[in-house]
């Protein structure tokens, strides 16, 4: 394996070695202009808050890494439920547009800013980014870059780090699972809900109760203990299985969700907030929707907190990484993910790969709903011609 991985990035060393020496050699104006364009990319680029229809493949100027920078040749590109919200602006703070959109992604690395250590240039890696990922070149800070396993495809790495920190840090370092505890955990089907399920599987006797669209069922019903429909009363459901209700809570959902999470928890049981997919109604932001779905989040008592031994908590990784600088703690967390890849313990889960041509597609099959683990933006794939 480790011999393959060496082979595959020796291979896209000479590649662009290859395509760098056939533009000089060209040479003139033809040449000239080539090396025009070798300084431009391909990048899906939101034109301005709202629709599908603000996203576009456009050229823009190739980054260059700054001190303590890696420069990474994309293969591949996560994409996730914040990017829909993103899209809509519906996030605190959006940045301003023009933007790219993205926040993980894998690939080679091409080039090393001053000070950069640890790293050579072919080694394949995959990276948080601060937005941007949804491109073909990327620069970002050497602490948010991790070296891949040789038996990890570039799909499956895009599809690692955002969902398998999210779930390990929300189960093990807010919640402190352990032996014989139960989770309830919304999207079952989802990127985060199949890794949440995963790393449950690596404690004994850890109970999984899971919500998802029932036609997911079939696919799924091996990685949870028990599965309901996202559209049923779980509540009960839980109820009847465990009277006492689970230790942990995981919501991704908000809204009227928020009240039935707290209502299932144990005595020093943990309810996370970790998204907030129900503000998302549609294709375009809506304030009355988002509006319903504050008004039906139940108020929250800290008082009945303290009468009932309950944890209610929050987690945002993005704003961890970039915003309270917790890149070091990040860092131990991926090695210890990496470590049970590797005994083969976890491995992410791919629903299909677009290319960035078809991120319009991907956004609504997120959107829909129906999607089994992760999407994944293929920089390298054509997009698949319509038919008449």
């Amino acid at each position: 394996m480790a011999k393959e991985g060496a082979e595959r990035a020796e291979e896209t060393e000479q590649m662009i070695e290859k395509e760098g020496g056939k533009e000089a050699a060209e040479g003139g104006a033809a040449g000239s202009l080539r090396a025009g364009d070798a300084k431009e990319m391909r990048a899906v680029v939101l034109s301005a808050f709202g629709g599908l229809n603000k996203l576009r493949v456009s050229k823009k100027a190739m980054p260059e890494p700054q001190e303590g920078e890696l420069k990474i040749r994309v293969k591949a590109c996560g994409l996730n439920f914040i990017d829909l919200m993103v899209r809509q602006g519906n996030i605190d703070n959006p940045p301003k547009t023009p933007l790219v959109p993205g926040f993980e992604c894998s690939g080679i690395v091409e080039a090393l800013g001053d000070s950069v250590k640890g790293f050579e240039i072919g080694d394949r890696v995959m990276a948080f980014v601060n937005y941007n990922a949804w491109a073909e070149v990327v620069c970002t800070p050497v602490e948010f870059v991790y070296k891949i396993p040789d038996d990890m495809s570039f799909s499956e790495a895009a599809a690692f780090p955002m969902n398998f920190v999210t779930a390990y840090m929300m189960l093990f370092e807010v919640a402190n699972l352990r032996e014989g505890m139960s989770v309830l955990v919304h999207s079952a089907g989802g990127g985060v809900g199949q890794a949440v399920a995963q790393l449950c599987s690596t404690i004994p006797n850890v109970t999984v109760f899971g919500t998802a669209s029932s036609f997911k069922h079939e696919a799924i019903k091996n990685s949870v203990t028990h599965l309901f429909d996202r559209n049923a009363d779980y509540v009960q459901e839980v109820k009847r299985i465990s009277t006492d209700g689970v230790d942990i809570v995981l919501d991704c959902l908000c809204g009227e969700n928020t009240g039935k999470g707290l209502s299932l928890l144990k005595p020093l049981g943990t309810y996370i907030l970790y998204g907030s997919s129900n503000m998302v109604t549609g294709e375009t932001k809506s304030f009355f929707s988002f509006a319903k779905s504050w008004w039906q989040v139940e108020k929250v008592n800290p008082i009945k907190l303290y009468e009932e031994n309950k944890v209610i908590a929050g987690f945002s990784l993005l704003n961890l990484l970039f915003k309270q600088n917790r890149g070091g703690l990040i860092k131990g967390v991926m090695d210890k993910l990496l470590n049970l890849y590797n005994k083969k313990k976890i491995k992410p889960v791919v629903d299909s790969l677009w290319a960035l041509e078809e991120v319009k597609e991907a956004m609504q099959r997120i959107h829909d709903r129906g999607n089994i683990g992760k999407l994944i933006l293929d920089v390298e794939k054509a997009p698949t011609p319509l038919v008449s």
